[in-house]
């Protein structure tokens, strides 16, 4: 094994839908570069052309992509790209794992482990939680109900945490993160739980010396190290969680109806409100949506993490900072890429996205076209690990 390789370190993050994964990525990949790492980004998904890829690309120049499923199941995919980034300088490695993803301890991180050898550094497992989310999944997911299958995947990631890392702490009213800091501590007393926000910076260098083993080393509160815990899961109810979920992504190619550039932020926020509205009106559950939309190389891009907040700006084309959708500049054709996870049957998603489309298409005097035909949803298979090893094996 070469020295690069023991040099490397590992570091995944975990957590539903719509928590912040992919800004939190690029926040800690700037700020670790910034301490003279040499980061490389690993983003995952169940299809392809995917919103984070983009995005991180603004962040890392060394940015790979696990498609086809999650990380567990496409583990030789994932063993490839962490060689390849090793082999081209990399140090520290950032790997987003798919929102509907769990038990990673058991079937990424031990794996890697093994494959890599001792040398091989895993930072502890962070699972990253926005406290809104969080409120609204008490609610509408019914987060004690044990018949409510993504409730039941949402608190198997959190069980599978080393770290609990609250997110958006700018965003939400700070009894709502104290509820939730309080209500995470009660409920996984062996995990460590941070609050930051990714946007702003604010808490960001104690979860980052955490993860780089630059702090208080890899040590979760109360946990003897990473990965010491095995997970009792239930695959079918994993199963039955991930399916109850459409998933699309879909690219289209935007071009002015007039003399009138396209407005790329106006676009976006057109398409997810409408999105919105429609899932509201429908009683489906939100886990994400968000479109990443390049004119001349930049990126815009915006989320919908539920369908009551409206779509929130985070990334501008002219800045590459977050930023107010009305700021961004209008430029000429665009390529608009969408991702949506949204409780609710393949083709209803489908025919949602298409209105989405098509709303945003006329609110902005837009011309859409897609390549690659009409949006075309699936729901994900039956989750297959690779691998799946006991935390014995960290102790033989």
């Amino acid at each position: 094994m070469s020295g690069a390789v023991r040099r490397a370190r590992f570091v995944a993050l975990s957590g539903f839908l719509g928590a912040g994964k992919t800004t939190t990525l690029g926040a800690l990949a700037r700020l670790l570069e910034t301490r003279g790492r040499r980061v490389a980004v690993i983003t995952n998904d169940q299809g392809e052309q995917l919103v984070d890829t983009r995005v991180a690309a603004v962040s890392s120049g060394d940015v790979a992509e696990v498609t086809g499923g999650c990380f567990c199941c496409r583990f030789e995919d994932l063993e490839t790209v962490v060689t390849a980034a090793i082999e081209h300088g990399a140090d520290t490695i950032l790997a987003e794992a798919v929102g509907s993803c769990t038990d990673l301890q058991a079937t990424v991180v031990r794996p890697l482990r093994r494959r890599f050898g001792d040398g091989f550094a895993v930072a502890p497992l962070v699972a990253v939680v926005d406290p809104l989310r969080h409120a609204q999944l008490g609610r509408s997911l019914a987060l004690r109900d044990e018949r409510s299958d993504l409730a039941y995947l949402y608190d198997r990631q959190l069980a599978d945490a080393d770290v609990v890392a609250v997110n958006k702490i700018d965003a939400a009213p700070g009894g709502e993160v104290d509820r939730t800091r309080d209500d995470l501590r009660r409920r996984y007393p062996y995990a460590r739980v941070l609050e930051y926000s990714a946007t702003t910076g604010e808490g960001l260098a104690a979860l980052a010396d955490l993860l780089a083993g630059d702090g208080d080393g890899d040590r979760a509160s109360g946990d003897a190290a990473p990965a010491a815990r095995d997970l009792e899961i239930d695959y079918d109810r994993y199963a039955a969680a991930e399916a109850e979920l459409a998933w699309l992504n879909h690219t289209v190619r935007l071009e002015p109806a007039g003399t009138a550039p396209v407005p790329p932020a106006r676009w976006g926020e057109a398409a997810l409100a409408h999105l919105g509205a429609a899932a509201a009106r429908r009683g489906w559950t939100v886990g994400h949506a968000k479109v990443a939309i390049e004119t001349a190389g930049r990126i815009t891009k915006l989320s919908l993490v539920d369908a009551v907040r409206p779509p929130i700006a985070d990334l501008d084309a002219g800045t590459h900072a977050a930023t107010h959708a009305a700021t961004h500049a209008a430029t000429h054709g665009a390529t608009a890429v969408l991702n949506a996870r949204i409780a609710c049957g393949p083709r209803e998603l489908d025919a949602a996205v298409a209105a989405a489309v098509a709303a945003a298409d006329g609110a902005t005097g837009t011309v859409s076209t897609s390549d690659a035909g009409p949006p075309a949803s699936f729901a994900p298979s039956f989750p297959t690990p690779t691998h799946r090893l006991p935390s014995a094996i960290d102790k033989a």
